[in-house]
């Protein structure tokens, strides 16, 4: 589990108490400060320690004993127990957050105001408001602001992203995955954001488009805790649908996704040790002609099945230097704010339909929601390569 931060609005954080952020000279390697080494925050401690064109300067948590760990692991860095010595510290250009969700945004803020470039554990946020604020704040002073979608940087959504861009599957039918394990109930946000968050996050690279509306239902069988159960659907322009399981209470653990078309389909399963993404040339066929017997009209193909080379390169590395190479070449990354936004809007709309018993949310999308950037998979070959 993460550390508790419950940091305060401090006054010298507000607009104008900071210069504007200094650039980065080509030769400069981005010096990198990681606030919270509870769970996820020793494995960016340890991809940033060795990323190329990037230095690992501290590492900041509340805990002593967990700054001792750090320090033992990386003796050449800074530890403390205020991170704000992080945003103070001139060696330090970018700031990794890796907190509780209900800290992210005043996190991030106070780091962007302090002119520093930002990484920030899924979710971005707690809500689609902060996410925007934290959008506008790094575009207007001219900083990378990316979140931790881990998923989007592995080899196999890589390859999935590639086929679908590449028009392999055909017309999109459905997008089906489970996401489930027995544990850990988290104290602070739902199934929803803790699992569901990656299956959006992959949908929503992957696809590149956003759901017009959303239905979720769910349960809390704990007493006094967030839901652990959940469904979710998502309803696309024409006839494609998209649908995630999440479950903290199940027992054995599957990450599983579908994703089904008119020409070919797609078995995704990242418990697999060697082929993750397995292609299947399988479905159906149509005859418009014969309307007469539903049994005639319809036809059943089962093809080859292949699966391909994925890069085996752990995916947080390919990340982290992702986000270094885009700090330095002023790129924009993959996983940017807008990214975050728009999985913490679908997060909302199912969080608002699941109190309504699975009422269907309809989502309007504005310029910021649905950004058009491309979003190749090309973009990542380099980190992937220097990784």
């Amino acid at each position: 589990m993460a550390t508790s931060y419950v940091p305060p609005a401090d006054p010298d954080l507000e607009p104008g108490a900071w210069p504007e952020p200094l650039p980065l000279r080509s030769s400069t390697a981005v010096g990198v400060g990681v606030i919270g080494y509870g769970y996820w925050g020793p494995n960016l401690v340890r991809n940033f320690a060795e990323v190329e064109n990037g230095r690992l300067v501290a590492v900041s948590d509340l805990r002593s004993d967990k700054l001792e760990q750090a320090a033992g692991r990386h003796p050449t860095i800074m530890t403390t127990t205020d991170y704000r010595e992080l945003l103070t510290n001139p060696a330090v250009d970018a700031i990794a957050i890796a907190t509780p969700v209900g800290t992210h945004f005043e996190l991030a803020r106070q780091a962007l105001m302090a002119g520093k470039h930002v990484l920030v554990e899924k979710p971005l946020a707690a809500t689609a408001e902060q996410c925007e604020q934290l959008i506008e704040l790094a575009e207007s002073r001219g900083l990378t602001l990316m979140v931790d979608h881990t998923f989007v940087y592995t080899g196999a959504v890589q390859r999935i992203k590639q086929l679908v861009d590449e028009d392999h599957l055909g017309r999109l039918y459905y997008w089906d995955s489970v996401r489930v394990n027995l544990g850990i109930f988290q104290p602070d946000v739902s199934v929803l954001a803790d699992l569901a968050v990656h299956d959006l996050a992959i949908m929503d690279y992957v696809l590149d488009a956003q759901p017009l509306a959303v239905a979720a239902t769910g349960v809390a069988h704990v007493p006094g805790r967030p839901v652990n159960t959940a469904y979710v659907t998502c309803f696309f322009e024409g006839a494609l649908l998209a649908h995630f399981h999440v479950n903290w209470l199940a027992p054995v653990k599957v990450r599983r996704t579908l994703v089904g078309g008119d020409q070919r389909m797609i078995v995704y399963d990242d418990i697999e040790p060697s082929e993750k993404v397995k292609i299947y040339d399988s479905g159906i066929t149509l005859d418009p002609g014969d309307r007469e017997s539903f049994e005639m009209m319809v036809g059943y193909r089962a093809g080859d099945m292949w699966a391909p080379r994925l890069s085996l390169t752990e995916a947080l590395r390919v990340e982290v230097q992702h986000f270094v190479d885009c700090i330095r070449e002023k790129r924009r990354p993959l996983t940017d704010g807008h990214a975050g936004h728009r999985t913490v809007r679908i997060l909302d709309a199912a969080t608002r339909s699941l109190a309504k018993r699975g009422q269907p949310i309809e989502l309007k999308w504005g310029d910021m929601g649905a950004d058009s950037t491309s979003r190749s998979s090309s973009t990542v070959r380099k980190s992937q390569a220097s990784a």
